[in-house]
């Protein structure tokens, strides 16, 4: 069997491997990795800078899989030498390992540009994973980051700084950022954006120093400007790795020089990847590296046939929250440029036609046609009859024909290379129907996510059972979707379940759809409706949990999950002078009265005397506090006074499924904010809100959303991530999967780093609702007129 090496854990290499392995046995493989971790997908490095991602949730080979197909994985372990004569490779651990064919993936590193002080503790590249936890660790709330560089790695680490608390300022020697997918147009929307997000853009400077003893300090500019800094990221571009092709004798130019099969000028290595030169181009690009690897794995498994001609240049990103796609010539020379521009909307379209066929395009803030404009470039496509309709074509008379025309090899996921052969393929193979199922199977739409509409489409246009998780109808009285529902409410302003039901429905109802409606009406209308109790679950309508006996539970509000003496001997006589048969701590520092009879459950409220704690409803159920600076030695917040006006904010309110908080004084996270709905977590200096967690049938970390200093802004941002919940979210769907089926990018965009009157608009309908809300046991008295919330007080007067 021969020995293949393979010099390059990465994505370009394990992904030629993959191909390699689909061929069927034939190598004894060994693999070595510089970096001491498994294959991971580097694209989402800027999701974990970010938070949105763990290390574990990029990795794309496990061990177990090097071990199910007999690879031998050496990690951390770097090839200093290559003997083409002898057939070996040295690594720096001394090892000699010989080979048959030799496979070179050593990608490229960042480049250090020839900076005074760029030595110092506190400058860093953003390229690895270790990179990046370093990274994680010195960044949070106050700390000032410059980011040399504003291509797309320099944006990426500008985006994850940002999220996680820096004040990040981006130098950029050029006019335009990302001047090689961007021109000055598009660049203009995307600086915009940033700065709308808080971080500074600074064109056309060029670094001079880094200023410090022996520590970052600060950073001086050619124009004599100094800039204070605690940490220093360096993206200013990207080397190919090309030692091991010299010593090895190979051609090498920029990059290692390989012909069409992906060979090097020496039999028996192979290359490909970042550190590859084809025809004179080096690609820095994911999609490139995917062709080059089904070419090579063809090549060395002696199917010598398909040949790589080379690649499209196109970047399909998502930078800042904003959409981009640039791809081919989109210079003017010799081109007729076709344009759109709408600067409120933030949607910038750019075609250049060369000789009647497109040569270049460049999309920012609205990239749904992208694929069809890589169709065009592919094919050369004469574009004379549709010259009208170049920037927005009419409605195709089969809503299918836009995919079908889309050809098997067309990349749809350029973060990990799904084409759309291979999607279709899993369709039929394996009986994909759903973008859940798609992804698990192709990894497609699990990188950016801004593939996920095209992936529908081709699911919507090839899968005969093609469920659309997002558009299912309410069910069969009301044959239409939520999202249609709510546009029905608003347009035509029905204000009562029986109206819809009535108009839109069978005129009945049932215990699915009525609930649904009823939630909707409460939430439009910010309670300025017809409620009909009958419409709720029976929890609702008697304000207490259905147990499985036909008893009840009771369970009253005790913020933040403190209580006095005094409520304490009610609860004690209630449960004596009812015979409650179990007084139980939960698992969220309340009490509960177990086994009250329905008939008593009047008697018992008024009896307590304490207002609900919506332990029956698809609302608020608490907040979980830790004791935080008050007591605890470890705490930085005051978790407790935090959690309490969390609660007071929210509680009486309907949401489209239970949420639960929790707000903790430090990272130790005792009241497990990480895997709550929404969490408060007290750091040096500030709070980080984290959303989107789940710790039920299954455990979700949750999501973070926003990194700021103070309490208010804090509950300001919990209060924006809130009411978008309440508005946009389906019936009965939690927010850990309303955040997944969002993306926390898209949550971000439209709640904290929203403008001003969309924020402000979110916060207005809250505070109507909260106004409208009163305690279950008190439905007889008037709505509140005010919606002015009890400010945040100081920790002795919430315990008075």
């Amino acid at each position: 069997m021969k020995r293949l090496v393979v010099v390059g854990n990465g994505m370009a290499g394990m992904a030629c491997v993959e191909q390699i392995l689909k061929h069927g046995p034939g190598f004894q493989v060994t693999v070595f990795g510089d970096e001491t971790h498994v294959n991971y997908n580097r694209v989402m490095l800027s999701s974990v800078l970010a938070g949105e991602k763990s290390a574990d949730e990029i990795t794309i080979n496990t061990r177990e899989w090097y071990t199910r197909n007999d690879i031998d994985l050496r990690v951390g372990v770097r090839i200093v030498d290559v003997d083409s004569a002898a057939k070996t490779v040295t690594g720096n651990d001394g090892s000699v390992t010989p080979y048959d064919l030799l496979l070179l993936a050593t990608g490229s590193s960042a480049w250090m540009p020839p900076i005074d002080g760029i030595d110092k503790d506190g400058v860093f590249v953003f390229r690895t994973l270790d990179d990046t936890r370093e990274l994680l660790r010195r960044a949070g709330p106050g700390k000032k980051a410059v980011v040399i560089g504003g291509g797309l790695l320099g944006l990426e680490a500008a985006r994850g700084l940002q999220v996680q608390g820096c004040d990040v300022t981006v130098v950029h020697l050029m006019a335009t950022l990302m001047e090689r997918q961007l021109d000055p147009d598009g660049g203009f929307y995307l600086v915009g954006k940033m700065e709308e997000m808080g971080v500074e853009v600074l064109l056309q400077r060029t670094t001079t120093a880094i200023l410090g003893n022996g520590h970052v300090e600060g950073v001086a500019l050619s124009d004599d400007s100094c800039i204070e800094a605690d940490l220093v990221v360096v993206a200013a571009g990207i080397r190919p790795n090309v030692e091991l092709g010299y010593k090895a004798g190979l051609a090498v130019n920029r990059g290692i020089v390989v012909n069409d099969y992906m060979e090097t000028s020496e039999p028996d290595i192979f290359a490909v990847g970042e550190c590859v030169e084809h025809r004179g181009v080096c690609y820095g690009l994911v999609a490139p590296l995917y062709e080059q690897g089904k070419v090579l794995a063809a090549t060395i498994t002696g199917n010598r046939g398909p040949t790589y001609s080379g690649t499209i240049q196109a970047a399909k990103l998502k930078i800042m929250g904003v959409d981009v796609f640039s791809a081919g010539d989109w210079s003017e020379q010799n081109a007729e440029p076709v344009r759109f521009e709408d600067r409120a909307l933030g949607v910038y379209k750019k075609l250049t036609v060369r000789d009647g066929k497109l040569a270049g395009v460049i999309l920012v803030g609205d990239t749904s046609d992208s694929h069809r404009y890589m169709e065009w470039l592919r094919a050369g496509t004469d574009l004379a009859p549709q010259r009208r309709h170049l920037l927005f074509p009419p409605p195709a008379a089969d809503a299918g024909l836009d995919v079908a025309e889309m050809s098997d090899a067309a990349v749809v996921c350029g973060c990990v290379g799904v084409t759309k052969g291979a999607i279709i393929e899993a369709i039929h193979a394996q009986g994909v129907n759903t973008i859940s199922q798609l992804k698990e199977c192709t990894r497609a739409s699990t990188g950016c996510g801004s593939c996920t509409s095209l992936c529908q489409d081709i699911l919507r246009a090839v899968a005969p059972d093609f469920e659309d998780e997002q558009r299912k109808v309410l069910c069969g009285c009301v044959p239409f979707s939520q999202e249609q529902l709510r546009e029905i409410l608003r347009g035509q302003k029905l204000k009562s379940v029986q109206e819809v039901l009535d108009i839109y429905g069978n005129g009945l109802g049932c215990e699915v759809c009525k609930p649904a409606l009823s939630y909707m009406m409460d939430m439009l209308w910010c309670g300025d409706h017809d409620e009909d109790r009958s419409a709720r679950f029976i929890n609702d309508r008697v304000h207490a949990n259905i147990q499985k006996d036909g008893t009840f539970s009771v369970i009253p509000r005790i913020r933040g999950g403190v209580t006095t003496a005094a409520e304490l001997r009610r609860i004690a006589d209630v449960a004596d002078k009812y015979n409650v048969p179990m007084v139980k701590i939960t698992g969220s520092q309340r009490i509960d009265l177990l086994g009250v009879k329905k008939q008593d459950l009047p008697k018992v409220w008024a009896d307590l005397g304490m207002i609900s704690g919506q332990a029956y409803t698809k609302g608020v159920r608490m907040v979980k506090t830790c004791v935080g600076t008050e007591f605890c030695r470890f705490g930085t917040q005051n978790s407790t006074a935090a959690g309490i006006e969390m609660e007071r904010r929210f509680e009486h309110l309907f949401t489209p499924h239970k949420v639960k908080m929790a707000t903790v004084g430090c990272p130790r996270n005792c009241a497990e904010a990480t895997v709550k709905d929404i969490g408060l977590i007290g750091v040096e200096g500030g709070w980080q809100v984290v959303v989107g967690g789940a710790a039920g049938k299954s455990v979700r970390k949750a999501d973070l959303l926003t990194t700021v200093e103070t309490t208010e802004e804090a509950l300001e941002a919990s209060e924006l991530f809130f009411q978008y919940y309440r508005e946009n979210a389906n019936y009965l769907e939690r927010t850990y999967d309303f955040v997944e089926r969002f993306g926390i990018e898209k949550v971000r965009k439209e709640t904290v780093y929203a403008p001003e009157p969309v924020r402000a608009g979110l916060l207005d309908r809250l505070q109507k609702s909260k106004a409208r809300s009163y305690d279950a046991w008190e439905e007889g008295q008037a709505p509140r007129t005010s919606a002015q919330f009890i400010p945040l007080q100081p920790i002795e007067q919430v315990l008075a």
